[in-house]
């Protein structure tokens, strides 16, 4: 099998449609030989390990990739139910060779994925994909006897990934009333447990999970419980996870959506402020609002804006050596103590940054004025062709229409065939009326 099946985030799909036991047996095997081969061993038995959100299908994939790999000759140790980020931190902190997560993140429950990480809990790269892809369904030598893989369940999981977070803050959080939103997934315990040892009077929603109820009208992506529970409750502010918690967005007590743009403010003003965010620069993608751009270049802060994707945001991060990075959905990385967007993590901080200011989230994150901003997709045209002059021509003229109080973003979409027009501007008309006009070029140039 040499095609693409890859994606931006790990290999996703329908379970057991799109991604079957086989394949993840295949997988496992695969990335195995092909992360063993660069790890350079000279005879030491190579070790990962693996863990999984809430899905039910996520029973049978752990199984078959902890089957892939301990027939390739590696040991295995199985971390259960964990965030992704926590099998993140556990592949680096526990020395292993290869991490493995199983989960569709904020996908509906029928979906479910498999991403491989690299010793130190880092994503893998492009090439190191495509070597893996090029291996699955290939024959091989399989080891036989004593050389297969052994397998170990490891019970200390959730409790040494809270430790660690715990350890990223060192303010009390005693006082602050917080909502979480475990979306029924795999921070359903080590979300509130956290949160609780840290000190604040934590109420816990949507953390009952029962295998089919991940992400169902909950978490990250449906903040409507959220909401109702924080004013329900009286709570000073509310986070919700998505399915594997390697996000969160907020609801501050006045009941105003808190987005991934508003957290990173937060934080990077906080960093900044102790000497802590390198280079006076945070790293974001090009949906950021223009919003959040202004209000960090009012700060003397720098943004500098990657392509859409949270592996990009990563590159930057690496490539800078920078401390922070993000994107407008609340998968924010802070590098000192991940290698991955942590919704548990960002939650803390962002209290630990209210504990210490005395203040509410919704004063802290008032620093950014978010323009309205407008997204039109324009289907059944030629992605190919955005770089037509007469298109890249009304695009510069409505920009320099807008000036420095609006944005116009135009780029082919990643997973569908359209393109999308996005406009930011002073007012939801204006942003309205720059998108339409664009998109009307969009299909008269590239369509049909």
């Amino acid at each position: 099998m040499t095609q693409r099946i890859f994606g931006t985030d790990g290999v996703r799909g329908l379970a057991n449609g799109d991604i079957t036991a086989e394949l993840a047996v295949d997988l496992g095997a695969a990335a195995a030989r092909v992360l063993v081969d660069h790890g350079g061993f000279t005879g030491q038995r190579p070790v990962a390990v693996v863990g999984r959100d809430t899905r039910i299908s996520g029973q049978f994939l752990e199984h078959a990739v902890v089957a892939g790999l301990a027939s390739a000759g590696v040991d295995v140790i199985r971390l259960r139910v964990l965030p992704t980020p926590g099998v993140a931190y556990l592949t680096d902190a526990l020395g292993a060779d290869v991490g493995v997560v199983i989960s569709a993140s904020h996908n509906p429950m029928p979906d479910n994925g498999i991403k491989f990480l690299a010793r130190g809990g880092v994503k893998l790269d492009d090439a190191l994909e495509r070597e893996i892809e090029t291996l699955v369904g290939q024959p091989w030598d399989r080891p036989v006897a004593g050389d297969v893989g052994r397998v170990t369940p490891y019970a200390r999981s959730v409790e040494e990934y809270s430790d660690h977070l715990l350890r990223t803050i060192d303010t009390s959080l005693s006082g602050l009333r917080v909502v979480l939103d475990c979306a029924n997934g795999a921070a359903s315990v080590v979300g509130p447990h956290t949160l609780r040892a840290a000190g604040a009077d934590v109420v816990a929603i949507n953390d009952d999970p029962d295998g089919l109820n991940i992400n169902q009208r909950c978490g990250s992506t449906h903040l409507e419980g959220l909401r109702e529970a924080v004013l329900a409750r009286g709570a000073d502010v509310g986070f919700a996870c998505d399915g594997d918690a390697d996000r969160c967005l907020a609801i501050d007590h006045a009941g105003n959506t808190v987005d991934g743009d508003r957290l990173m403010a937060v934080l990077a003003l906080d960093l900044q402020r102790r000497g802590r965010l390198v280079d006076d620069t945070v790293v974001a993608t090009v949906m950021s609002n223009l919003g959040f751009v202004q209000a960090m270049r009012r700060a003397g802060i720098t943004v500098n804006q990657t392509a859409v994707g949270d592996r990009y945001v990563l590159e930057a991060m690496r490539d800078g050596g920078f401390t922070l990075g993000g994107e407008q959905s609340g998968h924010i990385i802070m590098s000192e103590y991940a290698t991955t967007g942590d919704g548990i993590l960002t939650a803390l901080q962002v209290l630990r940054r209210m504990a210490q200011a005395g203040s509410s989230l919704r004063d802290l994150a008032s620093v950014v004025t978010t323009l309205p901003q407008v997204l039109v997709n324009v289907p059944d045209v030629d992605q190919s062709r955005t770089d037509d002059p007469e298109l890249t021509a009304a695009v510069a003229a409505e920009q320099d229409r807008l000036g420095d109080s609006g944005r116009v973003l135009l780029r082919p979409s990643g997973t569908e065939p359209l393109v999308r027009v996005m406009v930011e501007a002073a007012t939801p008309q204006e942003a309205t009326e720059v998108a339409d006009r664009l998109a009307d070029v969009v299909r008269r140039r590239l369509g049909g």
